[in-house]
């Protein structure tokens, strides 16, 4: 087969591990820069250009859209879905993933755990939002933040109310989590390719820190997971449509719970917290289901 990867960095290590793994098990790769494609909707023949030159004659597409571009990146999924492509995850499905209310109220209604979550618009119903989601302490998040960036902590009544107060005075977006302090600072990702959990770490975050991703400091293990948290793990990824996910969960004292679906999810600390090649797994899923024109995003809403 012949594959794109969508990548805006060739030398990262997730973008590596998939050549690699492509080209092992006897596949034509090649990185395509998302921003640098600009497409043709013609009803006829949609079409997409790279550098000046046609994109007609792949078999399939792995996405790997940064949250920055996550609009125009699932135009260039669409697009390629239009040409009859495969793509290993979808452009509704990715969009369904990082808009994180809309993903929240997805997996709440296939009734998939969640930490209670609140959202408001106006100043005047602070008191209630917190009292929602069980007082202080609590978690406030930006709906835009990635990787940790724009998820505060606020351990005390009056410190939440300044802090959502000081959002809704710039208008930005934000969700009102409760804060799961069994957890110490800990969750759990878990690596969805298709219907099954491939495989799963435990992220601890670093001293005085209640962030537990990598690119914070966070420390990673192999993790042992329960048949209630892979259960859990492949129904937050079917409800997004996803084939290939990251699902972080948080172990509760009411079992576990979805914290985000990443549709884009790094290779490079699972690959080595598990010692399992995630990337040749990727790339058999696709040669088990890549054909041409099937597009049928699972999930709904």
């Amino acid at each position: 087969m012949k594959i794109a990867i969508l990548s805006r960095g060739p030398r990262l290590y997730s973008t590596r591990r998939l050549v690699e793994a492509a080209k092992a098990r006897g596949h034509e790769t090649k990185v395509i820069d998302t921003l640098r494609c600009y497409m043709n909707m013609a009803t006829a023949k949609p079409s997409i250009n790279y550098r000046g030159n046609p994109l007609d004659d792949f078999d399939a597409v792995i996405p790997r859209i940064g949250a920055s571009i996550t609009f125009y990146g699932a135009a260039v999924v669409r697009q390629f879905e239009m040409m009859g492509v495969y793509s290993v995850n979808e452009s509704v499905a990715i969009s369904r993933s990082r808009d994180k209310l809309r993903s929240m109220q997805l997996l709440a209604r296939r009734d998939i755990g969640l930490p209670v979550t609140g959202f408001a618009h106006t100043a005047d119903d602070i008191p209630d939002l917190i009292n929602m989601v069980g007082g202080a302490p609590l978690v406030v998040k930006l709906l835009e933040g990635t990787q940790g960036v724009g998820v505060v902590l606020c351990e005390t009544r009056k410190a939440a109310e300044s802090v959502i107060e000081a959002f809704f005075g710039i208008d930005v977006n934000i969700m009102v989590q409760e804060y799961i302090a069994e957890a110490g600072g800990a969750d759990v990702r878990c690596f969805v390719i298709g219907d099954r959990v491939v495989a799963a770490m435990r992220r601890q975050a670093q001293p005085g820190e209640f962030r537990s991703n990598l690119h914070r400091g966070g420390s990673a293990s192999v993790a042992r997971i329960s048949p209630a948290e892979r259960r859990t793990a492949v129904a937050a990824a079917r409800a997004m449509g996803l084939n290939v996910a990251g699902i972080d969960l948080i172990r509760s004292n009411h079992g576990p719970l979805v914290l985000e679906v990443n549709s884009s999810p790094g290779l490079e600390g699972i690959e080595e917290a598990s010692g399992i090649d995630v990337a040749s797994l990727v790339v058999e899923f696709i040669e088990r289901n890549a054909r041409r024109s099937r597009t049928r995003t699972r999930g709904s809403g």
